[in-house]
């Protein structure tokens, strides 16, 4: 149990009814408490595992930001050491989040799940857990949106000797078996520890897919500060030229290790790295991908010159002094597409799906959600009176599910919030804890 958070225990407390139960003790969930303290709200956050669980025990050792530190803005947190432009290891991130976690103090009860939440007759909220009943007048879901580890059925023929991990499972090179590693998927995770493989030396096969990627620095300044300054980062879901189907999109690759650089699998391709298209199916001892590594490679430059175009477009209308700019060449082409690797002469002797994840909503009985499990909301209020949501990839902006934009969406919830718990009792101006 944290040591820094305000611990309850289920077992003694008598209290089992709250104004607000928060589910999840990321920083979303904490966020929101943050702000229903300053309320004078009464609210508990049931944590399944221990606060901030993912950053601790789902990131691999050489983990890093991949957003520059100056966008740490947790509510009443901000970033305050002394490389705002740079990137925080796991143990920087860690201890940053300590110090949030002991500045708010939340009501917390760790180790704790929430098998259903089901809003009754009388308006309020039923919600069973690992460690007995409660009941709330509203519900925050803090939980986030990656519960359940994507790994295809076609895993289930791999030869036992070969070792599996998803990447929330993955460390360091020196835990995998001797032998080549077969990486599956180029997202954030995947190109990043395809890079750490690569840089300890190791033989890395890399199923490529359709992520797009970004530059790290461009015409003297990273990326993201020219996105923040073009007013990016304050784009609402509806006005994104997607809308809610950028929700679905795969986040581009770049990494912020060793002060932050682009991450360009051409040039990994030339330094031996050997790369294939979408992997599609094992038959008869052999991987099939498909042919799409190409499409899949330019795909992802044209929009890291896409990105950069705008930027250059930004720079002229604003007169703004910067260094010349440039298109991406490509520094390595296929010479043709490979669709066919005999997995025992490959000297494969790993995998690591990174793939995704789905999201886990099946504890929550309430008619809110799509086809695809993901709930309607707008801005994380639902069409059920007292349900939200919190911590959501593109909740209302892209930095919704991030330390960036957490504050802004978490202040919002808990005004409705609020506003709720007003009409409920008209006579009071907050509810007390």
């Amino acid at each position: 149990m944290s040591n820094t958070a305000h611990s309850l225990s289920a077992g003694t407390r008598e209290n089992r009814h709250y104004s607000v139960l928060v589910v999840g003790g990321g920083q979303a969930g904490l966020s929101i408490s943050y702000y229903l303290k300053q309320a004078g709200v009464d609210h508990l956050v049931v944590e399944k595992n221990t606060l901030t669980h993912t950053w601790r025990n789902q990131r691999w050792d050489a983990f890093c930001l991949v957003t520059p530190n100056w966008q740490c803005a947790l509510p009443g947190y901000p970033y305050r050491g002394d490389d705002p432009h740079g990137f925080m290891k796991k143990d920087e991130i860690i201890a940053y989040l300590d110090g949030f976690i002991a500045m708010v103090d939340a009501p917390v009860i760790e180790r704790t799940q929430v098998k259903r939440v089901k809003r009754q007759d009388d308006g309020t909220f039923a919600v069973a857990t690992s460690q007995g009943d409660y009941t709330a007048d509203q519900v925050v879901v803090a939980s986030g949106g990656y519960h359940t580890p994507i790994v295809p059925r076609m895993a289930e023929r791999l030869p036992a000797q070969v070792v599996q991990l998803q990447s929330s499972e993955y460390r360091n090179p020196q835990a995998l078996p001797d032998g080549a590693v077969l990486v599956v998927g180029s997202g954030q995770s995947g190109a990043q520890i395809a890079e750490d493989l690569h840089l300890a030396g190791r033989k890395v096969v890399l199923a490529v897919g359709e992520a797009p990627r970004c530059a790290r620095f461009y015409r003297g300044r990273d990326v993201v500060d020219w996105l923040a300054d073009m007013k990016y980062y304050d784009m609402p879901v509806e006005k994104h030229p997607l809308r809610e189907g950028v929700r679905d999109n795969t986040n581009h690759y770049v990494t912020g290790r060793d002060g932050g650089r682009d991450i360009d699998l051409r040039k990994f391709a030339a330094e031996g790295m050997e790369l294939y298209g979408r992997l599609d199916d094992l038959r008869d001892g052999r991987l099939h991908f498909a042919p799409n590594l190409t499409a899949n490679l330019d795909d992802a430059d044209d929009t890291y010159n896409r990105i950069n175009a705008s930027i250059d477009g930004f720079i002229e209308k604003n007169g703004i002094d910067a260094p010349p700019g440039g298109v991406y060449e490509p520094l390595w082409q296929p010479p043709h597409e490979r669709t066919t690797l005999e997995l025992a002469g490959s000297g494969i002797t790993s995998i690591i799906w990174c793939i995704g994840f789905t999201p886990d909503f099946s504890w929550i009985d309430a008619p809110v959600f799509n086809g695809r499990g993901y709930p309607a909301h707008t801005r994380g209020i639902t069409p059920v009176e007292g349900l939200y949501f919190i911590g959501l990839p593109w909740l209302h902006t892209w930095g919704s599910g991030r330390f960036s934009g957490i504050a802004r969406d978490a202040d919002y919830v808990t005004q409705a919030i609020l506003e709720s718990l007003r009409e409920r009792t008209p006579s009071c101006d907050t509810v007390a804890a």
